[in-house]
C-alpha cells in the first residue's frame, strides 16, 4: 500500500509576505489533522514517509513518521509546480520495492497523479476528492498500483 496525502490546512499565503510559500506551516486545524492522519495510518504498516519539502507537507506526515519510527525523507518530485509524472513515477518505484509507504504532496499534484494513474489502468474506487488533508490509499499487487481509494479529510 502507498498512501498519497494531500498537505492538512496552512495559513493563508498572504499571512508572512516575507516568508517564501515553502516555509508556510500548518496552522492549528492543520496541526490537528495531522495528528488524526497519524492515528488513522498508525497500524498501517508504513515503514517509509516522504515529503515535499514544504514545511506543511512535512509537519502533516511528521507525526506519522514519529509514530511508526521513521523519519520524513524530503523529495523535490512531490514539491508543488512540478509534474505529475515524476510523483507517479516514485510511486511505481515504491511499489515496485514492496514498500508500505506514505507521501505527502499538493493539490496540484496529487490529482494529476491519480488521473495519470487512472489512465494507465489503475481502478480508481469511490468518491473522489483532494481536500487538505485527505488520503489516497493505492492498493499494489505485486510490482504493480492496481486501485486507488480516497479517504478524508479527517
Amino acid at each position: 500500500m502507498i498512501y498519497l496525502i494531500r498537505h492538512a490546512s496552512a495559513g493563508s499565503r498572504g499571512s508572512n509576505p516575507a516568508a517564501s510559500d515553502l516555509e508556510r506551516p500548518l496552522d492549528a486545524h492543520g496541526l490537528d489533522r495531522a495528528e488524526a492522519i497519524a492515528h488513522e495510518l498508525a497500524d498501517a504498516g508504513i515503514t517509509y514517509v516522504a515529503s515535499s519539502p514544504a514545511v506543511r507537507c512535512v509537519q502533516t506526515v511528521g507525526p506519522l513518521a514519529r509514530f511508526v519510527g521513521t523519519t520524513v525523507v524530503e523529495d523535490a518530485a512531490l514539491l508543488e509546480g512540478r509534474s505529475a509524472e515524476a510523483a507517479v513515477h516514485g510511486i511505481r518505484r515504491l511499489a515496485q520495492a514492496g514498500v508500505t509507504a506514505a507521501l505527502c504532496s499538493h493539490g496540484d499534484i496529487i490529482p494529476d497523479a491519480i488521473q495519470t494513474l487512472a489512465r494507465e489502468g489503475v481502478v480508481l474506487v469511490g468518491p473522489r476528492g483532494w481536500a487538505k488533508g485527505s488520503i489516497w490509499t493505492l492498493t499494489t499487487r505485486g510490482q504493480d498500483v492496481v486501485s486507488a481509494s480516497f479517504t478524508g479529510p479527517f
